[in-house]
């Protein structure tokens, strides 16, 4: 499996990998850093007050975590983007998060609760680029949204050695994409035979809509799973449905 998680992010998916006897290959094309400025903190207070509150990541809640305490108030309604972001902010101290089950900005704005939002405050809990879809989409039903940036990813080069793990690779391998960006940044970086490498593998893509993104990058054999989460892209790659 190759993996395109931030730089010390593999963990989760090196689990899920090794329960089907799989290996992971770590290309990192950017690392985390979390924020934690006097502004940040700030614009999250302004964030966690809002009527109701959209967190797109299980790292947008560790972020958040660690500036203030996450509790839901009196009548708030909470978001996740998907399940492993829901059960992240449960486990984070808020009881009730309301979760697609099409676990990506279009099943998000799906839900009934994102709706009608004229005259609404939202919080939105996230990072720069990326789900570059919901703010406009939330605005344009009429809400005010509140964004606080609590974490961002900072681009580096894929290690040399990951680079030699792919350019030696002679066993079948397949590649977990949960992030278009990612994706972008890694084809930039490795050399034009390594790219031609890596197309011809199985792309597991998160979303129908990265799917259609690895499509536009000249990969042809692609799987949709149920969701980022490591189980559902290992179990779409093992062809089982997952957990």
């Amino acid at each position: 499996m190759i993996s395109l998680r931030a730089r010390g992010e593999h963990a989760p998916m090196r689990a899920a990998a090794a329960a089907v006897g799989a290996g992971v290959i770590a290309l990192s094309p950017w690392r985390l850093h979390l924020r934690d400025d006097a502004a940040t903190s700030d614009r999250l207070a302004q964030a966690l007050a809002a009527p109701r509150v959209v967190v797109t990541s299980p790292v947008a809640v560790r972020a958040a975590k660690r500036l203030q305490p996450l509790r839901a108030l009196p009548g708030q309604r909470w978001f996740a983007v998907g399940e492993g972001t829901a059960i992240a902010l449960r486990r984070g101290g808020v009881a009730e998060v309301e979760a697609p089950q099409r676990m990506d900005s279009e099943g998000l704005l799906s839900l009934p609760g994102l709706a009608e939002l004229r005259g609404e405050t939202i919080g939105f809990i996230t990072a720069p680029g990326g789900r570059g879809v919901l703010i406009p989409a939330l605005e344009a039903r009429g809400a005010h949204v509140i964004r606080a940036d609590v974490y961002e990813r900072i681009a580096v080069a894929p290690s040399p050695r990951s680079i030699a793990q792919l350019a030696r690779l002679d066993a079948p391998a397949k590649l977990v994409l949960s992030s278009g960006e990612a994706l972008q940044l890694v084809l930039d970086a490795i050399p034009e035979p390594l790219r031609e490498r890596l197309r011809q593998v199985q792309a597991i893509a998160a979303s129908e809509r990265l799917a259609d993104l690895a499509r536009s990058y000249g990969f042809t054999d692609i799987v949709v799973a149920r969701s980022a989460r490591p189980v559902d892209l290992i179990a779409a790659a093992a062809g089982t449905s997952g957990q």
